[in-house]
């Protein structure tokens, strides 16, 4: 019935003025143009602003302190080998006021996968311009170009430079990151009549609806949309019945400039912009259009009940990524919408409340090992590594604590567990538990550094140092001087989940732990506030100043423990630089489990 009564109407409305229907179309094809335009601005801002946020997690990677060298490596293969689009990311400094490679890292699964090598990167540093210079002196500029070089037509390119300024506002680091043009390429794609693409600042096509032309990253300055973009100060523009020079025909058009500088274009050839207009001479294309905007209308307000929540859910979803479980998803409707924010509620809940464990864990067993726990199931068992084990302990402790109120042993300790253990973390040691005043540490369990040894005996000289800061506090507030023993060795241990199922603790045992302990309890024999084994001697001995201290029988073992006190570093032009405070050295005195050689 409602078919019946369209095409009567239609017929009773056939004489309709053609040429005002002609009119009225050709204006909506120019705001539609228009509106296209913007739109695809739009969403070439959201690909070039999710670019950015790779580029600078990247970056940051890549100029992290070498602290943790082997945390950044591996978060940097992880990024690049997920990432698909990211071709080669690197980084220029200023030395001396001239431009120098600071850190290049290249995606080589995706060289390999295009029959590829680094030579490819290297050549298209040297083809193509890249004004390093200009966004080095703006630190607001992100430069946008194609870099597809000439004969590698199949391997198109889209370089963005990225300033990073300091807190002063200076430039410190450009990143210049090569990425794949083909996700940036299928949002222009288009098979209507319509050619869209989008152009840099001079003009170079960054994607086009032809694929073709977008490799080749064709200039299209003189274009006469495009000139008309370019001369305007306006944002946003339309440019009606000009004539194409490439195609010989009529054409209207619009543009829409983007906020990082390439500009959208869209043009139609006025032949099929008017060409339906035409044909909606007759009262029953008219009648037709309006039903189906009538329809259409009823589309959207149905999808726009549904896109309203989704988009709500979505924003929730953006801040509980960047680690906000604090939101809340209040939508009333009732639809399968509300069971999804339902969901979307319980499933925050329950990644905040992992989120809580993961901090507790962090506070008792440290960043790596709670990574570490959290990765794997919770099972008793270990495995033999090879660890750098630290054991150290206040003098005359009891003493001290037999002439002070428990407040203010607590308050002493808690200070002075607060600068040790700092420095165990930050030299990449694991404590491992305290034992009243005594702190044990590892280092090379879970995972190695490579250099544990090392960062031990590092850290052990921070402590010296940073003890001596904490007397002239204490001496300052009218309390004590606090004299520490601290002992270092290195071997193999077993490392892993001991207890029960109902009681688990993380931590190390074996000799080497033991001898550890007994070097600790050997600095009072020897009166050194620092001694490190044979075994830690002889892997840092090029890096640090020793002395031999002497050789020691301990309890449970039966050959005597060589022991060495560490006076400071060796500097890399052979300079000692010592590192003594009041407290390295002390009057010996007399322990019951170590007997000196």
């Amino acid at each position: 019935m409602t078919a019946a009564m369209i095409v009567l109407t239609v017929g009773a409305v056939a004489w309709r003025n053609g040429e005002k229907v002609t009119e009225t179309f050709g204006r909506s094809q120019d705001d539609m143009n228009a509106e296209l335009a913007a739109s695809k601005a739009v969403e070439v801002d959201g690909v070039i602003t999710k670019y950015l946020e790779k580029i600078r997690l990247v970056t940051d990677l890549m100029v992290r302190d070498i602290g943790a060298e082997e945390s950044r490596k591996k978060a940097l293969e992880l990024a690049l080998g997920l990432d698909r689009d990211l071709v080669n990311l690197e980084i220029y400094e200023l030395d001396n006021g001239k431009l120098k490679l600071f850190r290049r890292e290249t995606n080589e699964r995706y060289l390999k996968s295009n029959d590829l090598d680094r030579t490819f990167i290297e050549r298209l540093r040297r083809e193509v311009t890249f004004p390093l210079a200009e966004i080095f002196a703006d630190k607001e500029r992100i430069h946008i170009q194609n870099s597809t070089l000439p004969n590698k037509r199949d391997v198109p390119i889209l370089s963005l430079g990225v300033p990073f300024a300091d807190d002063f506002g200076i430039v410190r680091y450009v990143a210049i990151a090569d990425i794949r043009l083909e996700q940036l390429q299928k949002s222009f794609a288009s098979k209507g009549a319509r050619t869209l693409f989008l152009v840099d600042g001079v003009g170079r096509v960054l994607a086009h609806s032809v694929d073709k032309i977008a490799i080749e990253g064709r200039n299209e300055r003189t274009s006469p949309i495009v000139a008309e973009a370019f001369a305007q100060i306006t944002t946003r523009g339309q440019k009606a019945s000009f004539l194409d020079p490439e195609r010989g025909e009529r054409m209207v058009g619009a543009y829409a400039k983007t906020d990082f500088g390439p500009v959208v274009i869209v043009e139609t050839p006025v032949a099929i912009a008017l060409g339906a207009a035409k044909q909606l001479v007759s009262e029953t294309a008219f009648v037709t259009l309006k039903a189906f905007w009538l329809v259409l209308f009823v589309v959207f307000l149905l999808s726009y009940s549904l896109t309203g929540s989704i988009e709500k859910l979505q924003e929730m979803v953006l801040e509980v990524a960047q680690g906000n479980f604090n939101v809340r998803a209040n939508i009333k409707t009732k639809d399968e919408v509300a069971d999804l924010a339902n969901g979307f509620n319980k499933m925050v809940d329950g990644l905040k409340e992992r989120d809580k464990v993961k901090n507790i864990l962090t506070k008792f067993h440290g960043s790596t090992v709670t990574d570490d726990l959290m990765k794997s199931d919770l099972n008793l068992g270990g495995s033999k590594k090879e660890v750098t084990v630290f054991f150290s302990d206040i003098r005359d402790f009891t003493k001290f604590s037999e002439g002070h109120t428990p407040e203010e042993v607590v308050e002493m300790l808690n200070e002075y567990f607060q600068i040790m253990v700092s420095i165990i973390v930050k030299h990449g040691g694991i404590v491992d538990k305290f034992v009243g005043d005594a702190i044990m540490a590892v280092w090379g369990a879970p995972k190695s550094s490579g250099d544990d040894n090392w960062n031990a005996v590092k850290a052990s000289l921070e402590m010296r140092v940073a003890l001596n800061e904490l007397n002239e506090r204490r001496t300052t507030r009218g309390h004590s001087p606090i004299k520490i023993g601290m002992g270092l060795h290195a071997g193999p241990a077993i490392s892993g989940t001991i207890g029960s199922t109902e009681r688990m603790e993380y931590t190390v045992i074996g000799d080497t732990v033991n001898s550890a302990s007994r070097i600790e309890a050997s600095t009072k024999a020897f009166g050194a506030d620092l001694l490190i084994s044979d075994t830690v001697a002889k892997s840092v001995e090029a890096k640090f100043i020793l002395e031999l201290a002497g050789s020691a029988e301990v309890k449970g073992k039966a050959e005597a423990l060589k022991m060495y006190k560490v006076r400071g570093e060796l500097r890399a032009d052979g300079t000692q630089l010592l590192i003594q405070t009041p407290y390295s050295d002390y009057e010996a005195g007399h322990v019951d489990k170590v007997k000196i050689a």
